[in-house]
Formats: structure tokens, sequence, C-alpha cells
């Protein structure tokens, strides 16, 4: 990894687009009919309108639909699977960044490979992959798995991962040649066994992958990574970092990027922020009260509740600490108004956000080059030795 941006460079805004918002009642307070939130014209528009007020990434988080708030169902997250709203958003957007979060416990990793280096060549380069780790007892039921905890988890996520990125390096660049007069389609020297074992210390049932990958490289040839920072410690392209309280946030941002230095790792830091806003002449704490009396919100991130100017000022500090900021909207129809309209053209005037690439991809976001093939040397060596019997 290489070109991650700085503090006190231009950052980058990404939007959580789970189901109505990120709060449990948010559906009660959303703008539209509540069957309209499981199909495809809700999944447009909001992304759609992400992208149209200039947010850089569109995150989309998946999981139970449990709250987990003991609330007996009165309010859960209504959501489609991640993966599929990523690339149903893919073809109608040009510039925003799709990263739906992907399970690694209960999820076949050679699955993830292909449907995220797919979800790539849809949208046009600008996919990623937000690596998650279920702890839940009841989404292990409900695939029936064995239930899995502690350090397990992380031992998943990273295996999940390198066996994500062998396969993406399985096929090298130039492997498809669509040779007509040898009726070849593909250059079978360019692809490779990835010949993945679990380690003798994995916790969880060990399993190997041979590949090659049944899809060609993607077009980033390695989706950037993003993982919170107490799932993955190292091989990720973006660590996101929570705190308790907004005025911790900052100094946990210094701290984890700090650690990330000593470490070698030039990984991108992106703050994670809940966010309620005042709206149509009702204050942010009233609204916040009116959710909670429904559902109390639990949430281990930093909550900011005040004014949109408020939030502007308050970004423009994170940002200058962080390479990015990825906001969770109490009530998405609400907050991305208030969002659009006051917030980001604020953020833009001050000069602290990038600019919007249109066509660009999410590497390019980051500052990544892009990755040669690991395996494309071995490719060259075999063929070379190949020549050389032959002479």
């Amino acid at each position: 990894m290489s070109g991650i941006s700085r503090p006190g460079q231009p950052g980058f805004l990404a939007l959580e687009l789970d189901g109505d918002g990120a709060h449990p009642a948010a559906w009660r307070k959303a703008r539209h009919a509540p069957d309209e939130l499981l199909n495809g014209s809700r999944i447009r528009n909001t992304v759609l309108a992400a992208e149209s007020a200039g947010f850089h990434v569109a995150t989309f988080a998946d999981g139970s639909g449990t709250d987990g708030s003991g609330a007996g169902g009165r309010d859960v997250a209504g959501r489609l699977n991640a993966l599929q709203r990523a690339a149903f958003a893919g073809p109608v957007t040009s510039s925003i960044v799709l990263v739906p979060e992907v399970d690694t416990v209960y999820t076949e990793p050679f699955h993830i490979s292909t449907q995220l280096a797919s979800l790539d060549y849809v949208s046009g380069g600008r996919a990623g992959w937000l690596v998650a780790a279920s702890g839940s007892a009841e989404e292990a039921a409900a695939v029936g798995r064995s239930f899995v905890e502690g350090v397990a988890l992380a031992q998943e996520a990273a295996a999940s991962v390198e066996v994500s990125r062998r396969l993406w390096d399985s096929w090298e660049d130039d492997a498809v040649i669509r040779d007509v007069p040898t009726g070849r389609y593909l250059d079978v020297n360019k692809l490779h066994y990835v010949d993945f074992e679990t380690p003798a210390d994995f916790a969880g049932a060990g399993y190997s992958v041979k590949g090659p990958s049944i899809i060609p490289r993607p077009l980033q040839g390695q989706l950037p990574v993003v993982a919170q920072a107490d799932l993955l410690p190292s091989d990720v392209d973006v660590v996101l970092v929570s705190a308790p309280t907004p005025s911790l946030l900052a100094a946990e941002v210094a701290e984890v990027r700090a650690r990330l230095t000593a470490d070698g790792a030039g990984a991108a830091v992106v703050a994670e922020l809940d966010v309620v806003l005042d709206s149509r002449g009702q204050s942010a704490s009233a609204r916040l009260a009116e959710l909670d009396a429904f559902t109390p919100w639990s949430s281990s991130r930093a909550r900011f509740v005040g004014t949109a100017a408020e939030l502007a000022d308050f970004l423009a500090k994170l940002l200058a600490v962080a390479d990015g900021v990825r906001l969770h909207p109490a009530v998405l129809d609400v907050e991305l108004e208030e969002l659009a309209q006051l917030v980001l053209p604020e953020l833009r005037r001050r000069g602290v956000l990038k600019p919007v690439a249109q066509g660009g991809t999410f590497r390019e976001l980051l500052g990544l080059e892009r990755p040669v093939s690991r395996y494309a040397s071995l490719g060259s060596e075999a063929r070379a030795a190949v020549v050389g019997t032959e002479n």
C-alpha cells in the first residue's frame, strides 16, 4: 500500500445507506411509504441522492434484521442483501464508490471474492469491501453453523481477506486473449492456483482453497479492504475508528494513525460518526428524543447532535486529522437533505473535501496505485522455463 493521503490534505466523506437510517426507529420518520423500502426504486433514489450531494463513498450495512434492542420486533433494520444493493447501484451511478459490508464468518470466502470482483466490473472500478465478522449466535443458527466468538472472529476475517486477495490475483491482467484464429479465449499459463490453507492455530473449522478464481482480475486489481480498527490490525486499506463521544474522536484517530505508522502500515484512517441534525424547525435533540421514545438508540460510535453549521465546523476540524469520515444518519431521508443542502456545500467552500471524480476508482480516491498480480512473475518464469527446454 502506498499513496494514502496525509493529515491536513482534503479528505472524503462516506455515507451509510442502511435501511431508513441508523436509528432503530428511523422507519417511523422516513419520508416514504413503508412498503417502498425494499425495492429497486428506493435503492436507486437514495444512492443517487448521496452521489448528487457530493458524497465520495456509499456503504451498505448487512446482517440479521434484529435490532438488538430487546424491542420485541417493533423496530428492526429493513434491508436487502448489501452486495446485491451495491451491485444494483453500480450501473446507475458514475462517481460514488460502493462498499458493501460482507460477513467473513458465515459466508464462503471463494464466493465473497468472486461476488466482489463482479461488483468491481459493474461499477467500473468503484467497489470496495467492508469486512465484517459476525459474533451473533442468532446468525450462526440461521445458517446452521457453529457459533464463533473471541479471537476466532479476527482469524476468520484475516483468512477470508487473504483468500480473496489471492483469488483476485489468480488471473493475470492479460489472461483473457480472445484469440480467434486459434480458438483460445484464455492463456491458461496466466491463471494460477492460490493454494490457501488455514494455519495450524486456526480456532474455527479449517479449510483450503485451490483456485483459480472463476472471474477475471478485478478492474482495480485489488479491491480496497475496509475494516474496523479492532478487527483487522493489518492487511487493510482503510481503518474505521470509533470513540465514545465526538470530543474523543480526533484523539482516537491520531492514536490509531500513530500505531499504523509505527507498524509500517499506510492505511487511510476514517472516523465513524452518528449524526442527528436540526430539520425543518425541529431541533436535533427533540427529534432524537422522539425516536428514542420508540426504541432507545444504542451505538458504539460517537454521536453528533446539533445544527448543520455546527456539524460543518466539527467535520472541518476532524478532517484535518482523518483521511475521511463515515456518517451514519439517524433518519436517512431527513439527515441527507440537511447534509446535501447545508453541510457538504460549506465543507467544499472551505476546501476540506476532495473533488468528486467522474469515472474514478476507489483506489484512486485513496491514492493507491493499481498493484501487479503477485503471480505475474511466476507466470513469466514458467514461460521462460518452457522456452528454455524447447531450445
